[in-house]
This record gives structure tokens, C-alpha cells and sequence, in this order.
């Protein structure tokens, strides 16, 4: 007999990691006979046809990220539930739908892999220079969230996705994947990371490129297939029970190249606007507070503080940022722009 295959629910699916992730499982002779994939998205009847190309064990349903009841009563009855959506916003639903999952099958604890990011470990240096001797380097094995700022990014709702994960009454299996700034030029559906993104956009608007403070401040980095693969490689250790979990289950998915600061990047993408004709000066500067203020927080968090981790975890299942080694950050940095302008009609394509 064809044994029963395990259900995912899977939410992100058209963005950059997501869509990347669901064409790796879907290359992944493994993976791809143990899975049937829900996935919820706008544009269902469109999206269908583009994502069954990389997985064919699929189903689509009309979702959008703010439908918490759909979100709930799918959590409620799949295996897993995976999350590479860029949102916090959707836990609540997807926590008590798990929750609902878990007291109707008590033998059966669903699990929960969930993207968040490494703005829980900011050190809100405002863009100033921190010698990396003097920063936290975080490590994820015997780690906490306890140990890092309590006011940072993603905290509250990774919190929560802890305590689902360590509570008697009705667990759920829990495993977190904490990616710092994830590059590359997608070859799924969207093509560009969010980050070039909100920067291109924010250039476009002011003018010139701009920085967050003195634009000092570094994080660890990995190609996007890198992180795909970091994500699959949790799948499977949660699948086979092997997996750490819980109030142990933090995965930080980065490489060890060069951290490269935030002016760095941003400096480069002023030039190739410069060049096209889009911004009134190459390089970059720090904006003035009528530009950052506005983000507040949770500007300064992401795109002025320092973010230092050191992966262990995810190495102790054979993972390597393979990718990362092949194409480096600011090797990848221009086409990647460059694809993002020709979708904005900013230039030819």
C-alpha cells in the first residue's frame, strides 16, 4: 500500500523565500513523495497553475493573509503548518487552529515551522560604529529568547510560538528558522528580496540612497536557496523526529561570509541608480529623521542596529549555505536591482 502522505499547510508561498522553498521540496526526492502542500493565496485560480510547476502534489485555496478563520480551521486540521510569509500578523489564527489540532489528536501533536528573522538579536546601535569584538554573537544552540533586547523585532509573537511548543495541554511541535538578510535573484515567483525592495523604493522616492544613521551596522547573510535549503533541512528533522524543538528549536539560518554593512549595500544601490538616471547623486548618506522617523522602532531595529549570530545548529544536520559560497551578497547585489527596476518599468527590460 501507498503509505498516507503528511499534509502541510504552507503560507508564503509566492514570495521570495516561499516560492523558492516550494520549488526545492518539489526537486527533493524525498520530500516530494511524503507531502501533500495546501497553500493560501490571493489569485487562486491564477497561482495554481504557476506554483503546481514546482510542486505537483498541491492544492490552492482563496486566501489572503487577513482571513484568520480560514487560517484557523486549515491549522486546524493539516499536520504542519509552515510559515514563510513575511507576517506576524497571522499567528493567532495559525496558534489556536493549532491548538484545536492538537486537543482532537492527543496522540498526535501537529507541528509548526516558522520563519522569523534575526531582528530579534538587534543591539539598536543607530547606525553607529560597534567594533565586532564589542557585539553579541549570538549562538542557537542552549540558546533563549530571553538573552536578547526584549523590545526587538518578532519577539513577542516568537514568545508565543515557544510556549505552544513547551506546554502540556495541547503542544504543538515547534521549530523557529531565523534567516538574517536574504539575497539572490529568485527563480521562482517573486524574484527580489524584500529588504532591496523597501530600499529601492525608498531611494526612488527621496531622490538618492540613504542610510539608517552612519549606515555602520551589519548582519549575517545567506543566499535565498541557502535558506530554502535551511528550512527543508528542519522539515525533515521534524518529519524523521530528530529535530530539536521547543524551547530548543531556534535554527539561525546564516552563512559565515563577510557581514556586510547596511551603507555598503545601500552606497551600491544609489550608484546603479545614479547610472540610470534615477537618483540625483551616486553613493549614499544618512536620511534626515523626516524620512526614518516615520518607521520608528522598528526602522531603527531593522535597518540601524547590528545583528550577530553564528549558526551551529542547523550544521549539526549537514546543512551548507552552498549557495552563499558560489554567488556572494554584493556579487549579486547589482542584478537583483536591476531585476526589481525592469518590474518597476524604471528601465527596459
Amino acid at each position: 500500500m501507498t503509505p498516507l502522505k503528511t499534509n502541510v499547510l504552507l503560507l508564503g508561498s509566492t514570495g521570495f523565500l516561499g516560492s523558492t522553498f516550494l520549488k526545492l521540496i518539489g526537486q527533493d526526492s524525498d520530500l516530494k513523495d511524503r507531502l501533500h502542500i495546501t497553500v493560501l493565496c490571493r489569485n487562486s485560480a491564477k497561482r495554481f497553475t504557476e506554483l503546481q510547476k514546482f510542486y505537483s502534489d498541491l492544492e490552492v485555496v482563496e486566501c489572503n493573509l487577513e482571513d484568520d478563520a480560514v487560517i484557523q480551521d486549515h491549522a486546524a486540521k493539516t499536520d504542519i503548518v509552515i510559515n514563510a510569509a513575511s507576517s506576524d500578523h497571522t499567528l493567532t489564527a495559525t496558534l489556536r487552529g493549532l491548538e484545536k489540532n492538537s486537543a482532537a489528536n492527543p496522540n498526535k501533536p501537529p507541528m509548526y515551522l516558522q520563519v522569523s528573522g534575526l531582528g530579534i538579536t538587534s543591539d539598536n546601535s543607530h547606525g553607529e560604529y560597534v567594533n565586532i569584538d564589542d557585539l553579541p554573537g549570538y549562538v542557537d544552540i542552549d540558546f533563549s529568547l530571553d538573552q536578547v533586547p526584549q523590545e526587538n523585532t518578532h519577539l513577542p509573537q516568537d514568545k508565543l510560538i515557544v510556549e505552544a511548543g513547551t506546554r502540556t495541554k495541547n503542544p504543538v511541535r515547534t521549530a523557529i528558522v531565523f534567516p538574517g538578510w536574504i539575497y539572490g535573484v529568485g527563480e521562482a515567483i517573486q524574484q527580489t528580496t524584500l529588504p532591496v525592495r523597501i530600499w529601492v523604493d525608498m531611494f526612488l522616492r527621496a531622490g538618492y540612497a540613504g542610510t539608517w544613521g552612519e549606515g555602520h551596522s551589519i548582519m549575517g547573510n545567506a543566499h535565498v536557496k541557502d535558506v530554502a535549503s535551511a528550512l527543508a533541512t528542519v522539515l525533515k528533522a521534524m518529519l524523521d523526529g530528530k529535530a530539536d524543538e521547543g524551547a530548543k528549536g531556534f535554527y539561525f539560518a546564516i552563512s559565515r561570509q563577510r557581514m556586510v554593512s547596511n551603507r555598503e549595500i545601500a552606497s551600491k544601490i544609489g550608484d546603479i541608480l545614479f547610472e540610470h538616471g534615477l537618483a540625483k547623486k551616486g553613493g549614499s548618506r544618512p536620511y534626515p529623521p523626516e524620512i526614518v522617523e516615520p518607521l520608528g522602532f522598528y526602522g531603527w531595529s531593522l535597518l540601524g542596529a547590528n545583528q550577530m549570530a553564528h549558526a551551529h545548529h542547523l550544521s549539526r544536520f549537514g546543512w551548507k549555505p552552498a549557495e552563499t559560497k558560489k554567488v556572494l551578497l554584493m556579487e549579486s547585489l547589482r542584478e537583483e536591482v536591476l531585476v526589481y527596476l525592469r518590474q518597476l518599468g524604471k528601465i527596459p527590460a
